[in-house]
C-alpha cells in the first residue's frame, strides 16, 4: 500500500461524507455542501461545524426553500443543540441571507453557479465568496469538496492540502499528487491530506 492509499485509509473522510451528505450533482445535496462550507467558514472546530450541519439537516432544511422557511430563532436553537454557539446567532443570520441570494442569483440551483463558472476553478471561487460568510478560505472548501461531483475541478488541493501533502512526504504539486489516486478519489484524497495538515 501506498503513502497515498494509507492517508486515504486513516483520514480520507471528507467533511461532506461526515456530515451524512451524500454528495451529486443535484441542487438538494449540493446546497447542503454549501450550508456545510458556510459553518465552517468560521473559528470553529470542524467537529462542530459538522455536527451542525447535522442539526440542521435533521430540522428539514435541506434546500434553500426550507432554510428560507425556517426562522432565525429556529436556526439559532438548531447551532445551539448542535453546540455551536460562539457564532450562533451571525451564522444563523447568514443561513437567512444565503438561502435568499441563492434564490435571486441561482433559482435554487448551483449547477447554475457552476456554469457561470465556465469550468473555471477560479472563477468559481470568486462566485462563491459571493455568499455570506465565505470567504476565500470556505471558497476553497467547497470546491476541494465538490471535484468529487464536478471532474472540471480536478484536481484541486488548496494550500492546506499542499501542506498535508508535504508533511506526508508526498508531492507539493498537484498535477503530482492528481498520478497517485483515481479521479474519483481526489476529493478524499484533499480530506486526508487537510487532516493530515493538523498533524504534528
Amino acid at each position: 500500500m501506498g503513502r497515498a492509499d494509507e492517508l486515504l485509509s486513516e483520514y480520507g473522510t471528507t467533511y461532506a461524507a461526515e456530515a451524512g451528505i451524500k454528495l451529486s450533482d443535484k441542487p438538494q445535496p449540493l446546497y447542503r455542501l454549501l450550508v456545510l462550507t458556510t459553518l465552517l467558514s468560521t473559528r470553529i472546530s470542524a467537529r462542530l461545524a459538522v455536527a451542525a450541519a447535522r442539526e440542521l439537516s435533521q430540522a428539514g432544511w435541506r434546500s434553500p426553500a426550507a432554510m428560507r422557511a425556517s426562522t432565525w430563532q429556529e436556526r439559532v436553537d438548531a447551532l445551539g443543540r448542535a453546540h455551536y454557539v460562539r457564532y450562533d446567532e451571525s451564522t444563523a443570520q447568514h443561513l437567512g441571507e444565503g438561502a435568499e441570494f441563492i434564490r435571486d442569483r441561482y433559482h435554487d440551483d448551483l449547477r447554475r453557479m457552476a456554469d457561470a463558472a465556465e469550468a473555471d476553478p477560479r472563477r468559481l471561487e470568486k462566485l462563491l465568496a459571493e455568499f455570506p460568510r465565505i470567504g476565500p478560505t470556505g471558497a476553497q472548501i467547497f470546491c476541494r469538496e465538490a471535484q468529487a461531483v464536478w471532474p472540471w475541478l480536478r484536481p484541486y488541493f488548496d494550500r492546506r492540502a499542499l501542506d498535508g501533502a508535504e508533511k506526508a512526504g508526498l508531492p507539493s504539486d498537484p498535477e503530482q499528487l492528481a498520478k497517485l489516486v483515481p479521479g474519483d478519489e481526489l476529493a478524499r484524497l484533499a480530506a486526508a491530506l487537510v487532516r493530515r495538515s493538523f498533524q504534528r
